[in-house]
């Protein structure tokens, strides 16, 4: 079973879908009366779903009329997309935002969930055992070199 979390977030991936647009606007008290949780769980819910590595740039604006605009990054050339993701996980990169970058690749279906299993396990720090901040530098190399192999 889902929790509220992935919910909230699902709702809003498909409020972007359904408006065939690249961003939507949001008020974030309107969304935890929906779901009837505090607002701050919407917070929690777009900072961690909603990251760059994922795809997505948020804005917001406070105050009586404030709201929170969610926006789709899109690309058309993948190649330009995977030499963006090279650039941002360079020289370091955390296990989290490798799985975020990775979810993302998954989701613009530039891998398969098996590439994407393979690619998680050996960028993750069992597999690095590695003292940080060394660990999350070799992550980065390697992670490079197999976004790299994707473009050919």
């Amino acid at each position: 079973m889902s929790n509220v979390s992935d919910i909230i977030e699902s709702y809003l991936k498909n409020i972007l879908k359904e408006t065939n647009t690249n961003a939507i606007e949001i008020k974030r008290s309107e969304i935890a009366a929906q779901f009837e949780c505090v607002p701050s769980q919407i917070n929690y819910v777009i900072n961690t779903r909603f990251t760059v590595e994922r795809g997505y740039i948020v804005e917001s604006k406070r105050g009586g009329g404030g709201y929170i605009r969610i926006i789709k990054i899109t690309h058309e050339d993948k190649a330009k997309l995977i030499d963006e993701v090279i650039d941002m996980i360079q020289p370091v990169v955390t296990q989290q935002k490798a799985i975020d970058i990775l979810e993302r690749l998954l989701e613009e279906e530039l891998i398969t969930k098996r590439e994407a299993k393979i690619m998680v396990n050996a960028l993750s720090r069992n597999t690095l055992a590695y003292p940080l901040p060394f660990r999350d530098e070799v992550r980065s190399r390697i992670m490079a070199a197999m976004l790299e192999a994707l473009k050919h």
